[in-house]
């Protein structure tokens, strides 16, 4: 039987109970526990949808916690429902269906395996640093990981051509690859040290998500990114929020692979050069500790980057009133001075 306290459907209220209901048993379905408000509230929220753990839940456990969530917003739950297991519920639900349609996601695009993927790309990116063909690989590969989890993670709303996909998938991939080819060219004429040989595919990788985001999302930026009121009503669409929800998303993106990219060659050579044992041994030591390196910096900063900006993000309505005077106009005669958009991830 479940402690008193976290009795949520029950024929008994709360008080005669005993328990004084708080805002912490005042669960919402549709709105997570933390304070979106603040980083810290942010960052646990995120923590929780992108855990590791939460990609070796069976599809059964997953349509279990979105049935549950349905028959809370029904208010039908079984009786005896806990606190515990509603959150559990929202959990898994954040971390594998798509919010705007509901949809299981691809497991290689959900944001909770994003670490295991991409800490295979980055780790093959800077492994095979030397080798053209394996930059090109690489690079390859991961534009291609990118794409799928940019395609997994889209609005919904803004449904894209294949032709669309096709045209940002490329860009990102050329884009990767002259650059990558470009700064390995450059460096080895120059002579640059092996440290910083291991950086081309860092900017190789944010380059590309300067160019692969924006345009998996140009339609957002083509018709407009839906905006809302502060209770949720969808009140017209703006160009301008778009690109701000774009270059957050773009940001983001950048500040996770960057500590793992950046840290993992360094920390590697530092133990090449201070440690006898690493040094003799490198042959054998060298993947598995990058890889591993990689896996925990990448899998720290997911939740961090994704936390970094307000997901459900706002814009001042006057600040549309040059570059989009009719949505401008629009907003402005329902009296609103500030329109509220979901970023995206």
């Amino acid at each position: 039987m479940p402690p008193a306290s976290e009795i949520i459907n029950s024929s008994v209220s709360p008080v005669s109970l005993g328990v004084t209901p708080t805002l912490s048993h005042d669960f919402h379905p549709d709105r997570p526990q933390w304070d979106q408000k603040t980083f810290y509230g942010r960052f646990k929220y995120f923590a929780s949808i992108t855990d590791p753990f939460c990609a070796f839940y069976p599809q059964t456990e997953l349509f279990k916690a979105k049935k549950l969530l349905h028959q809370s917003r029904n208010g039908d739950l079984p009786p005896g429902t806990t606190v515990s297991e509603l959150y559990r519920a929202q959990k898994l639900f954040g971390s594998a269906f798509h919010p705007d349609t509901g949809d299981l996601q691809t497991l290689p695009g959900r944001m909770c395996a994003n670490v295991y993927g991409s800490t295979l790309m980055c780790g093959g990116m800077m492994i095979f640093y030397r080798s053209n063909f394996g930059v090109f690989f690489w690079q390859w590969a991961n534009q291609s990981f990118n794409a799928l989890v940019n395609y997994t993670n889209r609005n919904a709303k803004s449904a894209m051509k294949n032709s669309d996909i096709l045209i940002a998938y490329t860009t990102a991939v050329s884009g990767a690859l002259g650059v990558a080819f470009g700064l390995k060219s450059y460096f080895a004429k120059k002579a640059a040290s092996v440290t910083v040989q291991r950086l081309v595919p860092l900017a190789a990788v944010c380059v590309a998500n300067l160019i692969n985001i924006p345009l998996m999302r140009q339609n957002e930026i083509r018709n407009g990114l839906c905006v809302t009121d502060e209770n949720g009503k969808e009140v017209g669409n703006s160009r301008l929020a778009a690109v701000k929800a774009i270059s957050l998303v773009a940001i983001s993106r950048n500040i996770i692979v960057i500590p793992s990219m950046l840290l993992t060659p360094s920390i590697v050579d530092w133990l090449e050069n201070n440690s006898a044992w690493f040094k003799r041994n490198i042959r054998y030591l060298n993947t598995p500790a990058q890889l591993g390196l990689v896996f925990v910096l990448f899998g720290a900063m997911v939740p961090v980057g994704c936390a970094l900006f307000p997901q459900q993000n706002s814009i001042s309505v006057e600040s549309l009133k040059q570059l989009e005077p009719e949505t401008y106009q629009k907003l402005k005669s329902q009296n609103l001075d500030v329109v509220f958009f979901n970023k995206g991830l």
